[in-house]
């Protein structure tokens, strides 16, 4: 192949990456199966790590081993585990960064980026530029490896990830010259893996749905799915994976156990007197503990004790810390942070306990046909016991965990080119979605764990006489008000005629594409007004608000549900009580007095209560006002009536 063909990209090939926090890795499936795409003498694992050279104006970049292996010699200028920077505000990224080396700044819109001292200045840089960098080494690796160019990618992301993050990721290969074809959550692509593994073990009866537990801990975040996986029945037809249910912490992760570690070492060198009390260790001493850490963490999965030696003074050995760390107490440090993952288990279980007729959330647990381990983390002893311990099953283990994730995307890949037609894979929506209403509840269009891509349509009018604009908000969360859930994006709606509240018909579209990301759009039918969004936040879910989000919807369910009858209640009523007040002052003395102050007395009874419930939602029971609106809505019937006549006598004249 000559040099001019080799640079022709093959459109039909789309590889399959996993940007990870710790490593990542590209791979292909092709004719000869899923495969990672690796150069003699190089490692499968790309190291998340990305060294900054050069002056301020005209940087250069290491990326990789070289990278990682020499980041204490220049502690402000690598950059690793930044995606757990990736879309989020600096306010997010707060809780990393003591255990960062690198100095983490605002950026635009709140965002975290970083700030490298560099020759002649300094520069900053947002983690969608490291992460991009990332992706174009893995870029010209597959390219090398496959004798031609590479311009599209099927990338994969935690569960967990918002549109924010989503965002972040593709205009990071962008920025690496890639199309990003397809954003996958990460469980999921591991599933499309293992159904490779599936259809490989003779010994399993494939003409059965299987049920899959997916537990992915990696190097910054944590998700687990239920799957189901239902086997074509004849040669030629499709496969289907369904993810049932989704749950997890984009906040919790290797880093995390690392971070206990360096924090049980930053201790007793300050108990000796070696580290300054009231000051962080300098960037050097960060960057060798973390390293010590992840060190000790690994050999700790194949040991019982690892020891560690750091010389923290001039070199003469006066200051040599040691210390030999055993698992217990590497497990013992741990076990809080395992604890939080079997949490979301749980969770996990618990909502995909109604997909799969499963009475209880033991039965569905009974259910699961095997447990797949994904990410670096699983290899921990501690973490196999806990995950078999709460599934009642061996997990299983056949496909390298750091590899897994990459195989699947490639699979993902070679579906979309066309490579291979025999699976499909159907997504779900992490959390709910809808919109605020008038009152400040909000109307759910797309549910918790629905399939992606999703659409859902719903029409809303207006609540004041004569509006010519309405503003849409759009809200994620569990819980039945705006006021407890989370704005993603606001849009307007304007050019409309003006009308009497309740007459405008706007048609809301929530639209789901099979990448996670959500679009929102209304239409005014009678005007043919439109406006749309494309919800991106400024920074990501953090774990404290994912864990409020299903604590409380879960808590306060029955309250939730009663306010938001109560506002809904409050609106209608308005509406009515000003539908039936402008009638009667049109009408007057057409109306005869006795009808006139029933009607009446049933409105200063329900605009009683719905006062009362305005300025304080729990003073009355929604039954009362339901009955007092129904009431009104029965008297008032020979009113309408009396109004069509009057309305017909206006046009004939």
């Amino acid at each position: 192949m000559s040099s001019t063909e080799a640079a022709k990209p093959n459109r039909d090939v789309i590889v399959g990456i996993d940007l990870g926090t710790t490593n990542s890795l590209v791979a292909i499936a092709d004719e000869r199966g899923p495969r990672v795409l690796v150069a003699p003498g190089e490692r499968a694992l790309l190291p998340s790590a990305v060294r900054y050279e050069g002056s301020a104006d005209k940087p250069t970049t290491v990326v990789g081993d070289d990278a990682k292996e020499r980041a204490v010699e220049f502690p402000l200028t690598t950059i690793t585990s930044v995606k757990r920077l990736m879309g989020r505000s600096i306010a997010d990224a707060a809780p990393d960064l003591a255990y960062l080396p690198y100095t983490v700044v605002e950026g635009e819109h709140a965002t975290a980026r970083v700030l490298l001292p560099l020759a002649g200045g300094s520069r900053v840089v947002s983690p969608q530029e490291v992460s991009g960098t990332v992706l174009g080494a893995l870029k010209r690796r597959a390219e090398a490896v496959l004798g031609h160019a590479v311009s599209r990618a099927v990338v994969t992301v935690p569960a967990y990830f918002d549109d924010a993050q989503r965002q972040a990721t593709r205009d990071a290969g962008r920025l690496a010259g890639l199309e990003v074809v397809r954003i996958v959550n990460e469980p999921t692509a591991a599933a499309l893996a293992y159904g490779i593994g599936l259809e490989r073990d003779a010994s399993r009866n494939r003409k059965q749905d299987s049920v899959v537990a997916v537990f992915d801990l990696g190097g910054g975040t944590f998700d687990v799915s239920i799957l189901r996986l239902t086997p074509a029945q004849v040669e030629g037809e499709t496969s289907f994976f369904q993810v049932i249910s989704t749950a997890g912490d984009t906040r919790l992760g290797g880093d995390d156990i690392d971070h206990a570690l360096v924090a049980l070492f930053t201790r007793e060198l300050r108990e000796r007197g070696w580290l300054d009390r009231g000051a962080d260790p300098s960037p050097q001493v960060r960057r060798a503990l973390k390293q010590f850490a992840e060190e000790i963490k690994h050999r700790l999965s194949a040991q019982e004790q690892a020891r560690i030696r750091i010389d923290v003074g001039d070199g003469s050995g006066s200051r040599v810390y040691e210390r030999t760390i055993t698992r217990d107490e590497l497990e013992a440090m741990s076990a809080e942070l395992i604890g939080r993952a079997m949490r979301a288990c749980e969770t996990a279980l618990r909502d995909a306990s109604r997909e799969l007729g499963a009475r209880t959330q033991e039965d569905a647990r009974r259910m699961i046909d095997a447990v797949v381990l994904v990410g670096g983390s699983t290899r921990m002893p501690l973490v196999r016991r806990r995950v078999a311990e709460f599934f009642g099953l061996e997990p299983y283990t056949a496909i390298d965990p750091d590899q897994v994730v990459a195989l699947g995307a490639a699979v993902q890949g070679s579906l979309l080119s066309g490579g291979s037609r025999g699976s499909l894979l159907l997504d779900v929506v992490p959390l709910s979605l809808g919109i605020e209403t008038v009152g400040g509840a909000v109307a759910k269009l797309v549910m918790r764990n629905a399939p992606v891509p999703a659409r859902a349509v719903e029409m809303f009018s207006t609540s004041v006489d004569g509006q010519t604009s309405i503003k849409l908000a759009v809200y994620q969360g569990e819980r039945e008000m705006a006021s407890d859930c989370r704005l993603l994006g606001e849009f307007h709606l304007g050019g409309l005629a003006p009308m009497p509240a309740g007459i405008p018909q706007v048609e809301v579209e929530f639209l789901v594409d099979a990448n996670g990301v959500l679009r929102v759009s209304a239409m005014e039918r009678r005007t043919g007004r439109r406006a749309s969004i494309q919800v991106i936040p400024n920074h990501g879910l953090t774990r404290e608000e994912v864990d409020r989000m299903e604590r409380e919807s879960i808590a306060h369910a029955r309250e939730d549900m009663t306010r938001h009858r109560v506002t809904d209640l409050i609106v209608n009523a308005r509406l009515d009580i000003r539908w039936i007040e402008d009638r009667l002052t049109r009408l007057g003395e057409r109306i005869e007095p006795a009808y006139r102050d029933e009607l009446r007395g049933h409105v200063s009874r329900l605009r009683d209560l719905v006062d009362r419930a305005a300025s304080d939602w729990q003073s009355v029971n929604p039954d009362e006002i339901h009955r007092a609106k129904e009431l009104l809505d029965r008297s008032s019937v020979r009113l309408q009536e009396l109004s069509i006549v009057e309305s017909l006598r206006s046009r004939d004249a």
